[in-house]
This record gives C-alpha cells, sequence and structure tokens, in this order.
C-alpha cells in the first residue's frame, strides 16, 4: 500500500512536470503519469521539426522517468476535443478582432477535465501538475496564490481552474525555485532534463507563425480580409493599406508592412470596418477595462468595490486597481495607465499573493473618454 494514495501525475516530459513526478514518488505516493496528446503537428501545415509537450521525444521523455522509476506512464490522446474547444476558439477569437490566450483555456477547460476523468477510471483521489503555484483550502474555498518563484510564478494561467478541480490538484512545485529543481534533477542523475530547452511557443502554432496558421485554417481568408485601412488613432487620418485586421494584435509595432517616420504601434483593432488604428506609445495607454466569462477563486462574488493589482498578461507585474462586479462582468479601474491591453486575452486579480479569479477582456477604454460612460453596455 502507498503511504499517501493514488495520484495522477500530469507529464509533459519537461524538467518541471517529470521532477513534481519524482518528488511525490519519492513521498510515498503511488504515482501514476500522463502524458496528454493534444495536437498532431503534421497537420498543422507548419515548416519546422515538432517540439514541445504533443512531440513524440516529449512523450519518450515523460516514460523513461516513469520506466526510470517504477511507475506506469500513459498517453491520453485529447486532439479531438483540444481541436473542437481550443483551436475553433483560436481561430474564432481573431476572426472577432481579438487576440487570444490559447494556453489558459486549454489548462482550465481541457486538461484539468481530461485528467480528472482518468483519475476516476484509475481509482486516484487527485491529480498533480508541475505548475510553480500553491492551492490552500481557506473558508471553504480552494485559493490559488503566487509560487515563491517570482520569476516562474504560474498562477495567472490557473485562474479559470473550477472550485472541484482545484479540490482534487496538488501542485508541489509551488514552495521550490526553478535552480532548485535543476539541482534535484542533478543529483538524481537526470541530466537530459537538466539541459533540455523549455518551448514557450503555442503547442500548435510550433513556428510561432500564427498568421501563416490562420490562413491555412480559414481558405479564402487573406483574400477576404485584405485592403483595409490603417488610420490614425485620434483623427481617423487613413494612413494606407493593410492585409487585413485578424493578422495584427494589440501593441504590434514590428511588421506592419509600411514606414511612418516615427515608430508606431497598433491601438486598436476594428474587425466591423476592417481598419487597424495604430498610434504613438502614448496613445497604447488605457486605465479601464470590462472583463467577462468570470471564475473566482477566493470569493464566491464581489460584494463591492475591492482593491487589488490587476494583471493583463502572463509577463505583467500587474497594476492597482478597483474591481466592481454585475453579474457575469467585472468593471477595472486602474490607479494609472496601463499598456496594450488587449481584448481576448486573460485579466487576473489578486489581493497580496492570492489569485481572486480572472476573466477574459472584453473591452478597455480610459476614465475620461467622453465614451467611456458607453462602454460597459457596449461590451454587455
Amino acid at each position: 500500500m502507498s503511504k499517501h494514495g493514488r495520484i495522477l501525475v500530469a507529464m509533459s516530459g519537461g524538467i518541471d512536470s517529470s521532477l513534481a513526478a519524482v518528488m511525490l514518488h519519492e513521498e510515498g505516493y503511488e504515482v501514476i503519469g500522463m502524458t496528454m496528446k493534444t495536437w498532431d503537428y503534421a497537420s498543422s501545415g507548419g515548416n519546422k521539426k515538432e517540439t514541445g509537450c504533443c512531440s513524440l521525444d516529449s512523450i519518450n521523455d515523460a516514460r523513461n522517468i516513469a520506466v526510470n522509476l517504477g511507475f506506469p506512464h500513459y498517453i491520453l490522446d485529447i486532439r479531438e476535443e483540444f481541436g473542437d474547444y481550443v483551436i475553433n476558439h483560436f481561430t474564432g477569437e481573431y476572426l472577432e478582432g481579438r487576440t487570444p490566450n490559447p494556453c489558459v483555456l486549454c489548462n482550465t477547460h481541457i486538461k484539468w477535465d481530461a485528467l480528472l476523468r482518468r483519475a476516476d477510471r484509475l481509482d486516484c483521489e487527485s491529480i498533480a501538475t508541475g505548475h510553480y503555484a500553491h492551492i490552500r483550502e481557506e473558508n471553504g474555498r480552494h485559493i490559488i496564490s503566487k509560487g515563491v518563484d517570482t520569476l516562474k510564478d504560474q498562477s495567472y494561467v490557473l485562474w479559470g481552474v473550477s472550485q472541484d478541480s482545484l479540490s482534487r490538484t496538488k501542485l508541489p512545485l509551488g514552495h521550490l525555485r526553478k535552480s532548485e529543481i535543476r539541482d534535484m534533477a542533478t543529483e538524481r542523475g537526470f541530466m537530459e532534463l537538466v539541459t533540455k530547452s523549455e518551448s514557450y511557443e503555442i503547442c500548435f502554432v510550433p513556428d510561432n507563425d500564427y498568421r501563416g496558421f490562420l490562413k491555412r485554417r480559414v481558405p479564402g481568408l487573406e483574400a477576404e480580409v485584405a485592403g483595409g485601412n490603417f488610420v490614425m488613432e485620434g483623427t481617423g487620418k487613413v494612413l494606407g493599406k493593410h492585409q487585413g485586421y485578424p493578422f495584427y494584435t494589440i501593441g504590434q509595432r514590428k511588421g506592419l508592412g509600411m514606414a511612418f517616420g516615427q515608430p508606431m504601434f497598433v491601438t486598436e483593432i476594428r474587425k466591423d470596418t476592417n481598419e487597424v488604428v495604430l498610434g504613438l506609445d502614448k496613445d497604447l495607454y488605457r486605465d479601464a477595462m470590462i472583463v467577462s466569462k468570470l471564475n473566482l477563486q477566493k470569493y464566491d462574488h464581489i460584494a463591492g468595490p475591492l482593491e487589488t493589482v490587476t494583471k493583463v498578461r502572463y509577463k505583467d507585474a500587474g497594476t492597482p486597481a478597483i474591481i466592481s462586479q454585475t453579474g457575469d462582468k467585472i468593471e477595472v479601474r486602474f490607479s494609472e495607465g496601463v499598456s496594450a491591453i488587449a481584448p481576448g486575452q486573460a485579466a487576473v486579480f489578486y489581493e497580496g499573493d492570492d489569485v481572486i479569479g480572472g476573466g477574459w477582456i472584453m473591452k478597455s477604454f480610459r476614465q475620461h473618454d467622453p465614451v467611456s460612460d458607453s462602454a460597459y453596455a457596449v461590451a454587455s
């Protein structure tokens, strides 16, 4: 009999998830390893060698760890549900003029559910991943908080995990730094993990060319959206023609295909008119936004205006903000302007190190704008 029970560990083949499995095995858990196959890169039409968490090399690396330590390892094929949900959402968001975050969506809506279903079939009490974050229970709520390693903290990507899922999840790396994980792998002779490069690409766009992916995914898209106008922030002056609104993102400076005599940035994408708004760096700043499709963790609702630090992207340090909830929407008012808030990205609200919850950015605006009073209605 195992000391702590049976646990299913998500193993991508990288050092973090591998060491999570190793640690739990050494603590006395009956570990079962599981590697999820989310995407068949051969069908993506890319021109680079398959890499990342879905590659054959990564699957083999995860299996080798399991074999070396004597616990079972399985491959879970979730390509169909992944494609139906994550890739269709990814494509649809760009076609709506937004910038999606497929990794957050996959974590919270595909991988956790798939792992827990398989955990039930294998009689596992809980699941574990190699994310750098903590989980604790307080006042009947399961709360994610930041990991000790501030450079590797991954609490931002876990805002969407449900309370039921968190109640059965362990995150063994939350109290460790990346350097300590490398030392542990070295001590145990897993040098291939220490020297293995980490992939930060979207698994189904491993050449990082999301524009090429969209063109292959949506036949005729390029011709349909080509020829829209670049227009100037504030004045609406036409600056030239662009290749189509789905091929640009908020904050983009390079790859605009034109010279303007000074650095210009994408400040807004207008799907309905196929316009891409350009402005100076200062024009990227907004100090308010509407966030929808919420998942709250620390509290079951936001009773009134609440002081937070709000992050609008993974590597964002966060900005003080007051949040107010109405139904399934939160209005965020920042203490200062935040650059390049992109609709479609995730906003995550923190109270200290704790994740209050998060949602998807629907619209950003400036509090002093005359149109800001209507922004909430538009987003609604």
